[in-house]
């Protein structure tokens, strides 16, 4: 179940029927969970559930279940199960045929992205990249060429770190949407090219709050996308004729078609048909 990530009021009308209802809630952190159902006037009985405690707490959530009682999953803050413990316990009820149901809610990544102003309807939430910098501009690596408008979450101690990597890695031309501390009093959210991104870090940082950082997708280049038709225009060439091949291989792509048609000529040539 998502739980606010901010603003206590952020909350769904349904998720506070369940939180009332339910058995039990179990809680990556009990002490910010009380404090949320205590805003809202609950008292629902508290089971600590976190990354550390996870495979220990399945048999007695399942426990819980089999008796006959409901149990609600929330972390701290957003939606449990991304970046956030939950996915082990969801996986092994699933397979024991326990009914598990979502209750939908607020969450960092789309928040941040309705204000990013990034049009790319393609998007990869990547959550947390590797906290040392050599793993992580290996990740970033994989991920330059990728058509994709990019998310990420950071923590603050990393964040100035992070944000040079992905200048040197995906180039200052990109565009970066910085926010932080979403819903919250101090809420910011600044965009800029990523060559400026440091800058502005360093002259309105002060190492507080939770990051979510959306970098605008990347162009494929002219050598990769010739990768991709050559090996669209083969596929389709063992099951169609060279015209429409080069039709087809044309609107996935998005290369000439004209090209493509000469190129799948030059193949069917080479292989004798």
């Amino acid at each position: 179940m998502a739980t606010p990530i901010g603003n206590l009021r952020d909350i769904t009308l349904r998720a506070l029927d369940v939180l009332r209802d339910v058995d039990t809630v179990a809680a990556e952190d009990t002490r910010t969970t009380r404090g949320l159902l205590s805003h809202h006037g609950i008292a629902s009985r508290l089971l600590s559930l976190h990354e550390h405690n996870e495979r220990d707490r399945i048999e007695q959530v399942a426990g819980l279940l089999m008796a006959g009682r409901d149990v609600a999953l929330v972390s701290d803050a957003g939606t449990p199960a991304v970046s956030d413990p939950g996915a082990r316990l969801v996986r092994e009820l699933r397979e024991r045929s326990f009914r598990v149901v979502p209750v939908p809610g607020p969450s960092a990544a789309t928040a941040a992205l309705s204000v990013s102003g990034e049009e790319n309807p393609h998007v990869l939430f990547y959550g947390f990249l590797p906290s040392r910098s050599a793993a992580r501009r290996k990740a970033l690596q994989g991920l330059r060429t990728l058509p994709f408008t990019l998310v990420f979450f950071e923590a603050p101690h990393r964040v100035a770190e992070c944000v040079e990597d992905l200048r040197e890695v995906l180039g200052g031309a990109r565009r970066v949407s910085i926010a932080r501390e979403l819903t919250k009093l101090h809420e910011t959210v600044h965009a800029c090219a990523l060559a400026e991104a440091p800058a502005w870090l360093a002259r309105d940082y002060h190492e507080k709050g939770e990051f979510v950082l959306v970098v605008g997708a990347g162009e494929v280049s002219r050598a990769d996308s010739g990768e991709e038709s050559e090996k669209v225009l083969r596929l389709l060439l063992r099951e169609m004729p060279v015209s429409r091949a080069a039709e087809l291989a044309a609107k996935i792509t998005g290369d000439n078609r004209k090209a493509l048609y000469r190129r799948a000529l030059e193949l069917k040539d080479t292989a004798g048909g």
